[in-house]
């Protein structure tokens, strides 16, 4: 009777109702030494894979084969209870126990690999097990919220058995498969699987905040399972036509897409379409994506695929990392021995972004473990820690103390890079060790006890049309000083330094950027990309706390002076100067430099000027306003 209801229901099922039964008469297609493939994360087939845990006796020498799976493994106090054997692509939290006793094995491999391993039989699958929704009128049931490896799983496995759900969304894409394929089916109503990410403390969110102010208007995304990088949606909502190409959708799309936010129009590939393989959240996401043809759901393989992320416009791809070392390698599926999560896309993704024309590979992480006792920033890897993705790959390092870019720069470089935004308590720690190891020179220090202070960056547009980034200095930035000093001309080295030099020393470079950005301050002005910056400009100042004045300077290489440049950079260091108290600058400037002359005169109302000899000493006494003036 129960049969003859669902087929009313649902005329695709005609025909094919001797093929429902029990949860055990399903599960009775396992046989003895198969491998069984369990459907993916909030589509696992819950009832099926305890069906199979309870056929008495236990079947011998059976695997089950999974990415990642809610309630494939049932536990017991922690304990995980199982009669067989597993192994998975990805040690999420369901197996987590299980790996860590050995009775879970971890396959780390890039998922965009498993599907030629299930179609050439390097791992064969006997039986897959997945949860559908109910057939259309033409016999056609999606795989809903997991597609990912799924679909290539039921393409390769000899057998195959699946739970009905009329619960499960119907997506659109690559999701369906005829019900003809299943030679058991298990009509299942309960509810789909839900997931939320625990809300973000301070840490993580100032990481999101980085992350997201990098992140930029027609950008399309991959944000991986992490909370840090869902987090970093909540921080884009003033940006323009995002799109979306991830192997993974969470809820914090949809803020995005309420907000039209997210519209693809930018897209190079799928225009117009957000493009994932599978979902993990609420059941408000579930019925966001049913039959929406705004969502495109398609295989792992495809949806990670170099070329396909690589020819998307400004593809940005943010994941998470547990260590990172000085040199850049990256650990993302290990930590202190223990497996954990697992290779999943990220190396695809991270290597596609970087082919992307405006594409940005992200990887983040707190600076250090939950209880505050060790830098994720390591000296080395340690024992246990694998390298997940290779240093030659990174291009983008995020903590909350800053962002640090290490793509085409020498060891050196990216150790003071990553030594910058770890945490100021382990800074002087990995600074001898980078020693030790001939990284940095013997004599480097570091002044900076704080994140960097993105706060204080500042888009500016001058008078030749040029638009200008003013950013803090970082000590990283010593090269690129160094190739800003030798565009400037020999009088305007001059003017600055008071001497004829033709390069600059280690100590003199430090001076210039590697500052407290308290006692010593400095800014730079840069255009074109974080990737590829140019330095155009510097401004700097030193306290003399006797006075509480700082002692300024300036430089703005020739072809950029008179653009009003001075002015901008004038105003930026005054507002940071007052936000630290000071009374006032000071600068000594030579009798023929007329323009430094009148762009300290502009600084404020109360500027006095005194003559020495061949220089003048002109103080600014700070007011209530600034008068930016033009240069």
């Amino acid at each position: 009777m129960f049969e003859e209801e669902l087929s009313a229901r649902y005329p695709g099922l005609a025909g094919f109702e001797g093929r429902l039964s029990t949860a055990a008469g399903a599960a009775s297609v396992v046989k003895a030494g198969n491998q069984v493939f369990i459907g993916t994360a909030c589509a696992t087939p819950q009832k099926l894979v305890a069906a199979l845990e309870n056929i008495n006796p236990s079947l011998p020498d059976v695997t089950l084969l999974y990415f990642i799976t809610q309630g494939a493994v049932i536990h017991d106090n922690d304990k995980p209870l199982t009669h067989y054997r597993h192994k998975c692509f990805f040690v999420g939290s369901d197996a987590r126990r299980a790996a860590a006793l050995g009775i879970a094995e971890y396959i780390p491999i890039s998922l965009t690999q498993v599907p030629q391993l299930f179609e050439n039989r390097r791992i064969p699958i006997d039986v897959a097990m997945v949860q559908v929704t109910p057939p259309d009128s033409f016999g056609n049931v999606s795989l809903g919220v997991s597609v990912d490896i799924c679909l290539d799983a039921l393409t390769h496995a000899r057998r195959a058995i699946a739970e009905i759900n009329p619960n499960m969304p119907r997506t659109l894409g690559d999701t369906s498969i005829h019900i003809s394929r299943f030679e058991k089916l298990l009509w299942n109503d309960s509810p789909i699987i839900e997931y939320q990410h625990i809300p973000l403390d301070d840490v993580a969110k100032q990481i999101a905040a980085y992350i997201a102010s990098i992140i930029e208007d027609g950008s399309t995304l991959q944000i991986g399972l992490g909370r840090i990088p869902n987090g970093a949606f909540k921080h884009l909502m003033n940006r323009r036509d995002l799109g979306i190409h991830t192997d993974v959708i969470t809820d914090a799309i949809i803020p995005l897409i309420e907000q039209g936010i997210i519209t693809g129009s930018n897209k190079s590939r799928n225009h117009g379409k957000i493009v994932a393989s599978y979902c993990i959240g609420s059941r408000k996401l579930y019925d966001l994506i049913d039959n929406n043809p705004l969502f495109v759901f398609k295989p792992i393989k495809y949806v990670s695929n170099f070329k396909t992320v690589s020819g998307q416009h400004k593809m940005v791809s943010v994941t998470q990392a547990f260590a990172v070392d000085l040199t850049g390698q990256v650990c993302a599926d290990q930590f202190e021995g223990e497996f954990y999560s697992g290779v999943s896309t990220q190396p695809d993704f991270i290597r596609g972004a970087a082919y992307s024309h405006g594409g940005k590979p992200i990887i983040c992480l707190r600076s250090t473990t939950d209880d505050g006792n060790s830098s994720r920033i390591r000296s080395l890897l340690r024992e246990g820690e694998g390298v997940t993705v290779a240093r030659s790959d990174i291009h983008y390092v995020i903590t909350e103390y800053g962002i640090a870019y290490l793509f085409g720069k020498s060891i050196r470089e990216r150790a003071l890079a990553l030594i910058e935004i770890a945490h100021p308590d382990f800074r002087p720690g990995l600074l001898q060790d980078a020693k030790k190891l001939n990284y940095v020179h013997a004599n480097q220090v570091l002044k900076s006890k704080d994140a960097y202070h993105v706060e204080q960056e500042r888009t500016i547009h001058l008078k030749n049309g040029a638009t200008v980034m003013l950013r803090p200095a970082r000590a990283d930035d010593a090269a690129t000083m160094q190739s800003f000093f030798h565009k400037m001309s020999l009088e305007d080295r001059y003017t600055r330094f008071f001497q004829r030099l033709n390069t600059l020393t280690f100590s003199e470079v430090q001076r210039l950027c590697n500052v407290d950005q308290r006692k010593e301050v400095a800014f730079l002005a840069v255009i074109g990309t974080r990737e590829n910056e140019v330095v155009i400009g510097n401004a700097c100042y030193f306290l003399n706390p006797s006075t509480n004045l700082g002692e300024v300077a300036y430089m703005i290489l020739p072809e950029w002076q008179g653009t009003g440049l001075g002015s901008a950079m004038q105003a930026c260091l005054i507002e940071h100067a007052k936000s630290q108290n000071l009374r006032g600058f000071v600068a000594e400037i030579l009798t023929d430099n007329k323009n430094m002359v009148k762009l300290a005169k502009r600084a404020c109302d109360n500027v006095s000027v005194v003559r020495h000899d061949d220089t003048y000493e002109v103080v600014m006494i700070f007011g209530e306003e600034v008068n930016t003036g033009k240069n």
